[in-house]
């Protein structure tokens, strides 16, 4: 069963509950005076620490007095969150060592950088990881000047960061990609900090809703933690702002049960928090507990805790007359020390030595133990989760042979398939073979089935945790597929935080709204290019797009529609990062999508139709093409004996299709003129070798498309992205033909006609190009013109296309 939404009256009563249960919390006895009093040192060591990265360059337990010499030249964080974060990290690392939990941390607000270095620092896994930064003074030293410092980290949470896989540098997507380490991990517990900011994000306002989406059966947890600190850089929160029972009731609607830990006493806080978070985790257990003994998949209404503290907790409360403690002057530098302020240095020195580090690292600068023993110990230490450096944990997925699901090819286009359909099949039998496993997952925008991938439903469902009706399809508390809600954010965060915790997947969506998640690809291939040089993280599962429902193939949608620029943008990252794919048929999608879902630390773009588009190659010739990545297609070519008069090149299914039936016009009525046909499935093989890995040698690429030689290019995308990828290139007589932002709603051969990448214009281009073909070219040139003519006025009458457009076949080679 599922559960009902609450009524009005139910929600009031819970909310007069969780008043009640608030004030009982203030009362509670999870903390002995002892365990309160060295929590609160560890706070105060880890601010000591946080404010000594921001800060400086020497002299790190202060032995001297303080001098503008000490202190960095270029001062550069955010102090803000930071507190706050050190607060909740000493109280997750008790609970932890209480409950024996295996649980790490996802910082939202990662832009409050020194208080997770600093605490990783602190439990020891940061010298472990980078064994020069040692737990002395000499090792505070180097972290301090380390940070937010040439040669150094960042000032926000990294993947130099252990035990992170969230880049604090773009906010809005912590609980989407909590959820999707959580997903398939049913010990874990994700501990996701939000910042009250952040929560402004569409992505974060979103991913609320994950909870319809985990299984408590078979699922890990999610604890999130919204730090409402009440500023953002130089404007309030949102959530900060409105009523305690509006914020409250919200967070009820959106299926949390919520509890409030509000203060500024730390004596009162720790206590909260403490006895906060022991009620938490009683939650989830109490809950997993009963799904799991009982098989209930009732959805729990999970906990979560709202942190209400000063912004800028324990720093300066006033600078040259202004507040700073709990406003937003807190946010980032709260105070500037630099040869126009050299007043500053004292109030700094102040700020420091209010944390008492005397009291809380040795002689030689290292944590004294009663305080060191406070954290976890091992990989239970939330730096060292196993879980954030995923590819430990990465275990191969059993493949299918995607032989087994090849397009029988007795000649070329001699029958036609839906290419994305095909590729269902070969997901499915993934999806099957990896059921015990539980390691792969679909995730998609409500488009699995739109994109013709409906086959996978027959071995799995759609996973779903809230009310069902009998007319539903294929929604279980369990499936491999996620595609239930219609969210490109939120099923990129899931993928990305389940791939990072060591699992494999896919996104499929239509192609002109992946768009949406331009930013969210860009921060994973930053965080892929980082990783690539950090020796200690380990390899993780590819992040691979299929884009589908594509450009050509939205006649009945229209313009908006209609956008194939992500390849445009994704080519601008790192080339040993990103890798495109055009298959121009299914047999070649199977052998493209076995490669990507066998790979490690790419992001695989595979852009492919659900439309019924002729076959070209058998699988053997498949293989063999995709693994070339772009080649000579013979079958089409008639220049085997001699130099081609010109070269049709083309890059996507549908580009293929009209190059070839240009080829098909070009051979009969010019039987004498050389063509030479060059497919490309590997968008990257344009590259010259020295860009990227995949890119073809002068020589490899001059031997397909000669030195001289016109060049018409049939192109998916937008015809300038090849004109880019091969300015470098000798031959200079390229004519690329693609999309150029005309379309509407119209018949599929409408659309490349307003793009001028149909059969007419294309044989127009060749006759344009070669003026040696006299008057025969002329004439050719003027039965196409008339051809346009009479498409238009065809389709204007009739709806469709003509029938030797929906009909045609392949004879050239006849």
């Amino acid at each position: 069963m599922t559960t009902d939404i609450l009524t009005t009256e139910e929600l009031l009563h819970e909310t007069s509950d969780a008043v009640a249960k608030e004030e009982s919390l203030k009362g509670g006895a999870s903390l002995t005076p002892d365990l309160l009093r060295r929590m609160n040192a560890y706070w105060r060591a880890a601010n000591y620490v946080s404010v000594g990265q921001i800060y400086l360059y020497d002299n790190p337990l202060l032995k001297e007095p303080l001098t503008l010499e000490h202190v960095k030249p270029l001062v550069v964080s955010h102090w803000g969150t930071t507190p706050g974060q050190n607060f909740i990290y000493v109280h997750l690392n008790r609970i932890i060592k209480k409950y024996d939990l295996n649980m790490f941390y996802i910082a939202g607000p990662g832009h409050g950088g020194p208080a997770i270095v600093g605490n990783v620092y602190l439990e020891g896994t940061w010298s472990e990881v980078y064994p020069n930064v040692t737990q002395d003074e000499a090792g505070l030293k180097k972290l301090f000047k380390q940070f937010s410092f040439p040669g150094g980290i960042s000032s926000h949470v990294a993947p130099t960061t252990p035990g992170s896989i969230h880049e604090g540098g773009e906010l809005g997507y912590s609980l989407s990609h909590a959820f999707g380490a959580a997903f398939d991990n049913p010990d874990l517990i994700v501990a996701c900090v939000i910042g009250d900011g952040e929560a402004e994000t569409a992505s974060l306002a979103t991913s609320w809703q994950s909870n319809k989406f985990l299984d408590p059966r078979t699922d890990g947890a999610v604890l999130p933690i919204l730090h409402l600190n009440g500023y953002k850089i130089s404007n309030p929160t949102v959530l900060a702002r409105i009523e305690h029972g509006e914020l409250e009731q919200f967070l009820r609607g959106c299926g949390w049960s919520p509890y409030f830990v509000e203060g500024d006493d730390p004596k009162e806080m720790h206590e909260l928090m403490a006895a906060t978070i022991d009620k938490a985790i009683e939650d989830i257990h109490r809950f997993q507990d009963n799904a799991r003994d009982n098989n209930d998949t009732t959805r729990p209404r999970w906990p979560m805790i709202v942190l209400k503290s000063p912004k800028g907790w324990t720093g300066p409360k006033v600078v040259d007359g202004l507040q700073i403690e709990g406003t937003f002057r807190a946010h980032q530098v709260p105070l500037l020390v630099d040869p126009q302020h050299p007043d500053h240095v004292k109030l700094l020195e102040a700020w420091m030595k209010s944390y008492k580090a005397e009291e809380l690292f040795d002689e030689n600068g290292k944590l004294i133990a009663e305080l060191a023993e406070l954290a976890p110990k091992g990989d239970r230490r939330m730096g060292a989760n196993t879980h954030a450096n995923g590819g430990i944990l990465l275990r191969d997925l059993e493949m299918p042979d995607f032989h087994d699901h090849a397009v029988t090819v007795n000649s070329p286009g001699a029958v036609e398939v839906e290419d994305t359909l095909v590729l269902g099949s070969f997901l499915r039998d993934v999806a099957k073979l990896n059921q015990d496993k539980r390691n792969f997952r679909v995730f998609g925008p409500d488009e699995t089935v739109s994109n013709l991938l409906q086959a996978v439903f027959e071995v799995t469902n759609r996973q779903w945790d809230a009310r069902e009706y009998s007319n539903d399809e294929f929604l279980a508390p369990e499936g491999r597929v996620l595609d239930s809600m219609l969210s490109e954010n939120q099923c990129e965060g899931w993928l990305e935080g389940y791939l990072l915790t060591g699992r494999h997947g896919l996104f499929n969506s239509y192609e002109a709204f992946i768009r949406i998640i331009d930013s969210m690809f860009s921060q994973h291939a930053k965080w892929l290019k980082v990783c690539r040089e950090l020796p200690w993280r380990r390899d993780i599962s590819s992040l691979n797009y299929l884009l589908a429902s594509h450009v050509w193939q939205q006649d009945h949608n229209g313009f908006t529609h209609q956008d194939p620029g992500f390849l445009d943008h994704v080519i601008n990252k790192k080339a040993d990062i990103v890798r495109c794919y055009l298959p121009a048929d299914a047999n070649c999608l199977l052998s493209v999508f076995d490669h990507c879902l066998r790979s490690r630390n790419y992001v695989n773009v595979v852009v492919a139709g659900k439309h019924a588009l002729p076959q070209w190659l058998t699988m053997d010739q498949a293989v063999v093409h995709c693994t070339e990545g772009a080649g000579i297609w013979q079958w089409a070519s008639n220049d085997q004996e001699s130099e081609p008069d010109v070269v049709m090149a083309c890059c996507g299914d549908t580009p293929t299709l009209e190059i070839l039936v240009a080829v098909s016009i070009l051979r009969e009525h010019l039987p004498d003129l050389k063509i030479r046909v060059v497919n490309v499935v590997d968008l990257m093989k344009l590259q010259p070798s020295t860009e990227h890995p995949h890119g073809l040698t002068e020589l490899a690429y001059d031997s397909l498309f000669t030195k001289d030689k016109h060049i018409i290019f049939g192109f998916h995308g937008y015809p300038w992205l090849i004109h880019r990828l091969t300015y470098a290139r000798t031959n200079r007589n390229l004519h690329v033909r693609g999309y150029k932002e005309e379309g509407t709603i119209t018949t599929p051969f409408d659309m490349r006609v307003q793009n001028d990448l149909d059969r007419f214009h294309l044989v127009m281009d060749v006759v344009d190009r070669l003026p040696n073909l006299g008057s025969k070219g002329d004439y050719l040139k003027q039965q196409m013109q008339d051809k346009l003519i009479e498409h238009k006025h065809y389709i204007d009458a009739h709806g469709q296309d003509m029938p030797e457009i929906r009909n045609w076949k392949w004879s050239a080679a006849k």
